[in-house]
Order: structure tokens, then sequence, then C-alpha cells
């Protein structure tokens, strides 16, 4: 009689199908990890942004300052990022007050590139 050798083991294409779904979790698990990376960039360049308006507008309340009505544009650093941003002043009704609109972005200020966006309103300094 002859005996019968038997293999245990897994074939070849079960090998494959196995390999096929690693490689798709693999893929999206590193896909997650660089959206969560990007999301992580975004939200600390929007602290940045947020940072840069409320030290600008803590340095009008300190020193006291009455801006002219008008738009005025600078450039500073923060956190080592660059960024752009728009100061918009406006009367209001009443005239011992001034409305500030103050946007942040990394480019030059328009519409679509705002990362932070504060307002608001200066008392006239006696």
């Amino acid at each position: 009689m002859k005996k019968l050798i038997r293999y245990v083991g897994f074939t070849l294409l079960e090998v494959l199908v196995a390999l096929s779904i690693l490689a798709v979790a693999m893929a999206a698990a590193i896909r997650t990890g660089g959206a969560s990376t990007q999301a992580a960039f975004e939200l600390r360049s929007r602290t940045l942004a947020v940072w840069v308006a409320e030290n600008h507008i803590a340095t009008l309340r300190s020193t006291r300052q009455w801006p002219d009505s008008g738009e005025s544009r600078g450039e500073t650093d923060m956190g080592k990022e660059h960024f752009y941003w728009r100061q918009k002043v406006s009367s209001t009704p009443n005239p011992l007050f001034r409305r500030i609109d103050f946007e942040v972005g990394r480019t030059p200020p328009n519409e679509g590139n705002r990362l932070a966006r504060l307002v608001t309103v200066l008392v006239r300094p006696r």
C-alpha cells in the first residue's frame, strides 16, 4: 500500500487573495494617516491665523489707537509661517465706536483663502 502524503498549508490562490486584502487595508490606513496629517496642519495654520488677528487687535486696544476708516493690509510671521492680513475699519451709528473686520490668510487677502476672521468694536480713547 502506498502512503498518501498530505500537505497542510495554503494554496497559491488563497495567499494571493489574502495579500490583496492586506494591500487594500494598508492603502486605506495610509490614506487615513495622510488625511489626519493634513487636517492637523490646517488646524495649526488656522490657530496661528487667529493669533495674528488677536495680537493685532490687542495692540490697537493696548496702545489706545483710533484708526481712520478705510482698509489697510500687511504681512506678518507667526510660528514659522507667513500670513497676509487685511483690516477694514468702518464707522458705526455711534461716533464713539469703530468696527474693525480683521482677516488673515496664507496669500494676499481675498474671500477664497481666508483662514481667520475676527470682528471687534473699538471705543474712542479719551
